[in-house]
């Protein structure tokens, strides 16, 4: 296996990533997935409620508090939730880009232990479009977004329309989202490819 994996590195010919005009504004809060999305979602009470905040440009910020029930090892965060932290923040560029994409590949690099009651600052940014895939990377400091890094991942998302969701998603769940006015007009509207 090569130590680089060009998997979620963009090709010669990718494109520099375009913010919507219609993103929210730099500083804003960004929307969650979903209510009962575990990394935003307000309706998971064991959920991460990662925070996101959209930048400047095609980027993002967010906080996440471990709390005990994200543990692994006694008093540490566990790596495959800090890894839903990196994804769930990566997946909020979606609102800067207005379009719906999925996780395609998500590599994580573990560079320090992350203790129950710390906060993971989180930024994550789109790096080049390439038709259909993403490409972003995020980093999660301690201690601040100045502070040392404890955990950073590459990733490539592949640009999905809402039918993805209706097609793969559980029936009674879909449903309840259709069935909401607001929730339709919202994911229909980040459609790009009709």
């Amino acid at each position: 296996m090569s130590a680089t994996n060009t998997a979620v590195q963009p090709p010669a010919d990718a494109a520099a990533p375009v913010r919507h005009p219609e993103a929210p504004a730099p500083g804003e809060p960004v929307g969650s997935h979903y209510e009962n999305c575990f990394g935003c979602g307000s309706g998971q009470p064991h959920g991460l409620h990662l925070a996101t905040r959209a930048g400047e440009g095609v980027n993002v910020t967010a906080e996440f508090t471990v709390r005990p029930e994200h543990q692994g090892a006694p008093g540490l965060a566990h790596g495959g939730i800090l890894a839903t932290a990196l994804d769930d923040a990566l997946g909020s560029l979606n609102w800067l880009l207005r379009t719906i994409s999925v996780t395609g590949r998500l590599e994580t690099d573990y560079r320090r232990p992350v203790p129950v009651g710390s906060v993971l600052h989180i930024a994550a940014e789109v790096t080049a479009v390439a038709g259909r895939k993403i490409y972003a990377t995020a980093v999660g400091r301690l201690g601040g977004p100045e502070g040392p890094v404890a955990v950073r991942a590459d990733a490539l998302f592949i640009e999905v329309k809402v039918d993805h969701f209706i097609e793969n998603g559980r029936k009674e769940e879909i449903q309840a989202v259709m069935d909401d006015p607001d929730a339709v007009r919202q994911a229909r509207a980040f459609e790009v490819n009709p």
